[in-house]
């Protein structure tokens, strides 16, 4: 059983506080919006798709417990709650601001047919939250399997393959199973799994405190190591692709993700490997011609110059903390959704038949 990052029932949410992994497992309850935004926006819950699950939720269960009694008032509660929600990380990534806009766009849809009533359209609110987390789960599972035959088929039937990975892209990072970590749970599941190397993503650790977190739980054969150590583990250590995540794709597939992920497409072009990106067509931004239209968000210099809250930089250096870079679309080999695996040129119109 993979690990959970939300416990769900109907009105009832709890999110694995990730801030404590990997010392301690911790599930905090989520009793509305304010407390999902709260939790997205420390960090307790991170990952493209888990933050619009989480935030999609949170609105769910507080519908749940307190319905609003005329339908003017649950469409400006809605909207007013998938706001916030929006706001309370920068909008690097996408998922939240699609949820937001499809759930918004489906109620008013809903209020205006015969017969709406109030009741009714909360449930269908709540159902649709609920959908969102079942679908995210299917589509990861459909990524995992189309990536790693994909690789398979790349390298020729080799007998086992050797993966590196950036930042957590698993259960953590979403509803369950996972991105490119889905992608390194289905070559193990198919028996052609032989290493996964894991960075350790600084400042933030995502890889040495999820990643491999995740990767022991699973039982995962895998090494950890520091970013810097890319591009010799590449030469030395046989890899035979990277695999990354992703928190934006727009239409020419560059990418926004974790920042460290361009200097790997950078070194995988290199050495000859190929660079795959993991992500689900929620995390597609269609409407975005190019990278340079990414807001990159940035993060607080302590996270950088501070360990476990010890000053470890020297005082009064000056701090540059982006948390995402762009990763341009010719140094990708393709980008594995759950309708397909498309070169970064077939996206647009790969995604648009809905293959």
């Amino acid at each position: 059983m993979s690990l959970e990052s939300v416990r769900y029932s109907r009105g009832s949410l709890l999110v694995l506080n990730q801030l404590l992994l990997p010392h301690s497992s911790q599930y905090e309850p989520v009793t509305g919006v304010r407390e999902g935004a709260d939790a997205i926006r420390t960090m307790k819950v991170r990952g493209a798709p888990a933050i619009a699950i989480v935030g999609s939720l949170s609105l769910a269960v507080e519908l749940t417990a307190d319905p609003p009694q005329q339908t003017s008032d649950l469409l400006a509660f809605v909207r007013e709650s998938m706001e916030l929600l929006v706001g309370a990380r920068p909008a690097t990534a996408v998922n939240m601001k699609k949820a937001a806009d499809e759930l918004n766009s489906f109620l008013v849809q809903e209020a205006e047919k015969p017969g709406a009533t109030v009741q009714g359209l909360t449930d269908s609110v709540v159902l649709w939250a609920e959908t969102l987390l079942e679908k995210d789960v299917r589509d990861n599972r459909m990524i995992g399997d189309l990536g790693a035959q994909h690789i398979l088929d790349s390298t020729n039937g080799r007998a086992g393959v050797v993966i590196m990975t950036h930042c957590n892209t698993g259960s953590l990072a979403t509803a369950g199973y996972g991105t490119a970590l889905g992608v390194v749970r289905s070559l193990q599941a198919m028996g052609r799994l032989s290493h996964v190397f894991c960075t350790e993503t600084r400042p933030y650790n995502q890889g040495s405190r999820l990643t491999a977190y995740e990767l022991v739980y699973e039982k995962t054969p895998a090494t950890l190591i520091t970013d810097s150590m890319a591009a010799v583990t590449m030469r030395d250590r046989q890899v035979s692709a990277v695999v990354v995540g992703a928190d934006r794709v727009v239409a020419n597939g560059d990418t926004a993700n974790k920042v460290g992920t361009y200097q790997l497409a950078v070194l995988a072009k290199h050495h000859g490997i190929p660079f795959y990106v993991a992500a689900p067509s929620t995390s597609c931004d269609l409407g975005l011609p190019t990278g340079g239209s990414i807001v990159i968000e940035e993060r607080p210099s302590r996270e950088l110059t501070d360990i476990n809250g010890v000053r470890v930089a020297a005082p009064g250096i000056g701090v540059w903390n982006p948390a995402f870079d762009v990763t341009p679309n010719g140094l990708i080999t393709a980008i594995i959704t759950e309708r397909g695996v498309f070169k970064p040129e077939e996206l647009k119109v790969g995604l648009s038949r809905g293959l």
